[in-house]
């Protein structure tokens, strides 16, 4: 019997399989309902992977595949068996020199399925950070903005370059090579400008581009632009020194830019809202950018307190009158600025992913900003999105510190300055396969390049049609969702030991500026025995299999009603448990799952009841947010999104984890409950109370003092490592904030319940998890 050790793959390759296992015809493939797929996490780091290889990779020549573990060496003859397309390739003479049975290179051992290639294409120059300020906000909130943009100063490397632009009723993009006193030039904030207005109006267009440009605008003539910053073989383009500046150079002009930062001066209304031009904000950093550093791994970084009210990209007029848009006005198709906002920012974003341009953006606010409409630009360009109340929070100020965090330990070591940010720019992602399967789709952050060769599906999920995708920019977190479609007749039986490969082709430029290629070759089993349904079930990730199925779902709420697909996950589950659970036909009571399946139908029950598909309570930036994450992160944080942790602590010994019920809530306990987004320490009543009387501070009660702490550290530990960072909430029973918590429970105890249960009644009407698996049983085992 295999066993499967789904941890020791993602650790060593990154991928996890929803099957381990595959049906080897088509026809059975779409019987076992929950799709064939993985989760892939193109830049996660391994302790224990080969220093990266300093050359670049061998390919095919038939299909493009890599040289892999998996070919077939003919070490006489100096030649090597392509698995994907069977050709047969020669080896390049520095190999078929030193090429031995006893002397492999890194890419044919075994154990080394994963390998990095540091490409010999010449380095870019370094990463730009343009930072966008929102000057409409409160002078604490941008006294508290100003002081944590210093701070990131500090941890940026000291050859990145930086540029500054604020924005209120107009945009300012602030001149920080000019050090004899500050200097700024204005763009209207109502006006729509293309990326080479903004160029002519700075005075930095590239030579060739609307020649004499420059001395309409009172500038001199341009010299030919080419790869700033001292990059190979090109002239050093006209912003760099004037608009982006090295941080060695520029912190101190920088720093007093901030620290003269005032609120937007112009005059506002009691009957109007703030004019805030946000989307030309973007646009003018974007075209900046698109001048400065053209194809070469840079951020524009959006802090932002407010919703865009003139120009392109706004989401709500200044009149107090018109409303911000809800979930009903989306419905009712009754948002007058949606649709012309989305089509502006989706523009932003071509232009930003044809450059290697990465948007994030840090929305802090009491009130909607527009994330909805601007999610694109962060999704496709693969951006951080931070939304929270206040840029006084840690959840804004750790989150920006995090972006900027390098590694520790022998990872820290190699490399140095701007090397050591763990960020890729303008990756592309390449997924091959052998010939018994094809790619159908991928969904996360990233967009199709329109690539196809014959493994490409004519099924499509997510982003379908292609063997290629932009992921814009990468993080070692970040995990794409690849869906294939086997495409083997039933007809054609698969021969008994016959294997399929999969490789992952990953090229990228560091934040240093040098390309890396990773190429991840993975293998499996084919299953050919309809009636024999065991090598199935062991090959079954129910884990990997929901977080699949979740960005599924989450992606159709994009086209389709959610209670339609509220049925069609109800559908599936059915399905799925009709097919692999032990039954009697019309027996509920005989229903069995196996292990591999026992917590899947669990993982459906909260998707369905969470805020990727409830709206309720929640306003569309905030439920875009939470799908925007879901649809990034990897399995083990997309499943605490699904199936928050519960830990109880109590007197009674040691913390234990807790079923997500409302029945492990209980006076004299204390929980603490993670779900990704929050981290709530949850006072029973009792213990409240206690802690109200001062108890912790008398030295006999000192068990009861570590009681309170020992969930304190508990939640300082998840949170060290989480980003964005989790908003920290410490409730007790029965008090407003118990509803972060009480809102993820099962309601098995309800204000209808009279059997006498124990635990914290919630009012509701949802139903239950015993009612749900009660259904599943009778719907799964009926005739």
């Amino acid at each position: 019997m295999e066993v499967w050790d789904v941890l020791g793959a993602e650790e060593r390759d990154a991928v996890r399989f929803s099957w381990n296992v595959w049906p080897s015809s088509r026809l059975e493939a779409t019987r076992i309902v929950v799709p064939v797929g993985c989760l892939y996490t193109p830049m996660k780091s391994r302790h224990d992977a080969p220093p990266p290889l300093a050359y670049d990779p061998i390919r095919c020549n038939g299909c493009g595949a890599i040289l892999n573990p998996y070919a077939q060496v003919d070490f006489m003859s100096k030649l090597w068996t392509c698995p994907f397309c069977m050709q047969r390739n020669h080896f390049p003479p520095h190999y078929a020199e030193n090429i031995s049975e006893s002397n492999l290179p890194y890419e044919l051992i075994p154990q080394f399925t994963t390998v990095e290639y540091e490409l010999t294409t010449p380095p870019h120059g370094p990463p730009a950070f343009v930072f966008c300020i929102d000057t409409c906000v409160s002078e604490d909130e941008l006294d508290e903005l100003k002081d944590s943009l210093q701070q990131t100063l500090s941890l940026l490397p000291e050859e990145a370059l930086v540029g500054l632009i604020t924005f209120g009723t107009n945009v300012m993009v602030h001149e920080l090579g000019f050090a004899d006193c500050p200097k700024s030039y204005v763009f209207r904030g109502a006006k729509e400008y293309t990326a080479v207005k903004v160029q002519q109006l700075l005075g930095i267009l590239p030579a060739g581009r609307g020649a004499g440009a420059g001395a309409t605008y009172g500038h001199q003539p341009q010299q030919q632009a080419g790869v700033p910053g001292g990059a190979a073989g090109g002239a050093r383009d006209p912003a760099v020194g004037r608009f982006l500046m090295p941080v060695a150079d520029a912190s101190f002009q920088f720093e007093t830019v901030l620290d003269d930062l005032q609120r937007d001066a112009w005059p506002v209304p009691s009957d109007q809202r703030v004019a805030r031009c946000t989307g030309v904000a973007l646009q003018v950093a974007l075209g900046l950018l698109e001048s400065a550093c053209p194809r070469q791994g840079s951020r524009v970084m959006l802090f932002v307190g407010g919703p865009p009210t003139v120009g392109p990209g706004m989401m709500v007029g200044r009149s107090k009158d018109e409303t911000i848009r809800s979930h009903t006005d989306l419905q009712k198709n009754n948002a007058p600025h949606f649709k012309v906002a989305c089509k502006f920012y989706e523009g932003l974003t071509e232009k930003a992913m044809q450059n290697c341009h990465v948007v994030d953006i840090f929305a802090c606010s009491l009130d909607q900003i527009g994330l909805l409409e601007m999610r694109v630009c962060v999704e496709k360009t693969g951006g951080q999105m931070v939304l929270g109340d206040s840029f006084g929070q840690s959840v804004f100020k750790e989150s920006l510190a995090r972006l900027f965090r390098k590694p520790t330990g022998e990872d820290g070591q190699q490399g140095g300055g701007a090397a050591l940010l763990q960020m890729g720019f303008g990756p592309s992602l390449e997924v091959l396969t052998s010939r018994e399967f094809k790619v159908a789709g991928a969904m996360g952050p990233c967009s199709s390049l329109g690539k196809k060769n014959p493994n490409v599906a004519e099924t499509e999920i997510g982003q379908g049609g292609t063997y290629a995708w932009s992921l814009g920019g990468i993080t070692p977190a970040t995990t794409v969702a690849v869906y294939f479609e086997v495409t083997n007749n039933q007809s054609e039986p698969l021969p008994q030991h016959k294997r399929r490969f999969l490789q992952f082709v990953t090229q990228y430029q560091q934040a240093g500026g040098r390309f890396r290629l990773r190429a991840t070759t993975v293998c499996g089993g084919w299953h050919s025995d309809p009636n024999d349904l065991g090598p199935l079930v062991r090959g079954y990730d129910q884990q990997a299999a929901a977080v699949l199925m979740a960005r599924i779902a989450v992606h159709r709420t994009e086209t389709e009603e959610v209670a339609d697909i509220m049925r069609w996950l109800d559908r599936s589950l059915i399905r799925l448990c009709a097919k692999f659970a032990q039954y009697t036909k019309d027996k509920p009571e005989s229903f069995r799952l196996a292990s591999e399946f026992s917590m899947y139908p669990q993982y459906m029950f909260h998707l369905r009841r969470s805020q990727f598909l409830q709206l309720f309570n929640s306003s569309p930036d905030e439920a875009s947010y939470y799908r925007g994450i879901l649809c990034r992160e990897n399995v083990a944080s997309s499943l605490v999104m699904l199936q928050p942790s519960l830990l109880s602590y109590s007197f009674q010994g040691p913390p234990v984890p807790a079923m997500l019920d409302a029945a492990s809530v209980r006076p004299d306990t204390i929980l603490l409950l993670d779900t990704f987004f929050h981290v709530v320490i949850f006072h029973g009543e009792t213990i409240g109370a206690w802690r109200e009387q001062g108890y912790q501070d008398h030295e006999e009660h000192a068990a009861f003092r570590q009681l309170l702490e020992a969930p304190q550290a508990d939640a300082q530990i998840i949170m060290q490592s989480r980003c964005p960072v989790p908003r920290y909430i410490v409730c007790d029973q029965h008090k407003s904030e118990a509803r972060f918590l009480i809102s993820k429970l099962n309601p098995s105890v309800t204000h209808n319940t009279t059997d006498g249960s124990q635990g914290q009644a919630i009012f509701t009407d949802d139903v239950s998890l015993r009612v749900f698996m009660e259904h599943l049983m009778k719907l799964s085992t009926q005739s």
